[in-house]
């Protein structure tokens, strides 16, 4: 089964983007994800393909209008595998987190609808049962990049797209730590040496010093997640 990411915007020629490149570039072209666009557009019922109208109660901006993203909805999810599951990008939603990240990977792919404007007509994301998602505290113009973002995140964990298996059990998050420090040569650097405990071969030594960084960093930087992980522990 192929993981297919269905993307709804007003801006398909945002797509694939940075997921042309590298290593999601490379698995797209070897057929281990697809990509589905669908403009919103094509569901406008006037002319000019207008798909918004002004916000309910007055205000500044515009709003997706919930006729025509429900139509493009229920295109999506005529062309995929039913249980796929549909996101809002948008910052009000629940963040994204590598755990998440994980459970779509291994599920059958995701269906994106990405807004504009001032947003989406809440009754279409209420009828439609659509789960915002957010990737973090800030705004962007739209959703097409966070889509992107979503869709990397998940495509790198697809079997066979990762070189190295091993490194992705050892990145941040995946333990609910951040990620240990990395060096390679030169050996020293504008005064600066490799430390001298991942020069030793001894491995033993080296994945302590590592989970030691690990946590370190995790308690200074990201505190919430330390706290987090420390509740989870029996």
């Amino acid at each position: 089964m192929t993981w297919r990411a269905t993307v709804l915007t007003i801006f398909p020629e945002m797509f694939p983007g940075a997921l042309g490149l590298s290593l999601a570039g490379k698995a797209f072209v070897e057929g281990r994800w697809a990509l589905d666009l669908i403009d919103i557009r094509d569901f406008a019922a006037d002319k000019h393909r207008s798909v918004d109208d002004t916000p309910a109660g007055g205000g500044a901006g515009m709003v997706m209008r919930a006729d025509i993203a429900a139509a493009a909805i229920d295109a999506a999810r005529a062309r995929v595998k039913a249980g796929t599951p549909s996101f809002y990008l948008s910052p009000r939603g629940t963040p994204l987190t590598q755990e998440r990240v994980r459970a779509i990977a291994e599920g059958p792919g995701a269906i994106l609808l990405c807004g504009r404007f001032e947003g989406i007509d809440e009754r279409v994301l209420e009828a439609r049962r659509i789960e915002d998602i957010s990737i973090g505290d800030y705004v962007l113009s739209g959703g097409e990049l966070a889509a992107q973002v979503l869709i990397d995140a998940c495509v790198r964990l697809l079997p066979g797209v990762a070189g190295n298996v091993s490194s992705l059990a050892e990145e941040s998050f995946a333990s609910g730590l951040l990620e240990y420090p990395h060096y390679t040569r030169p050996r020293e650097w504008e005064g600066r040496a490799i430390p001298e405990v991942l020069l030793s071969g001894d491995h033993k030594k080296i994945a302590e010093w590592r989970r030691a960084e690990a946590e370190a960093l995790t308690k200074k930087r990201r505190p919430d997640l330390w706290e987090r992980r420390r509740k989870k522990k029996p």
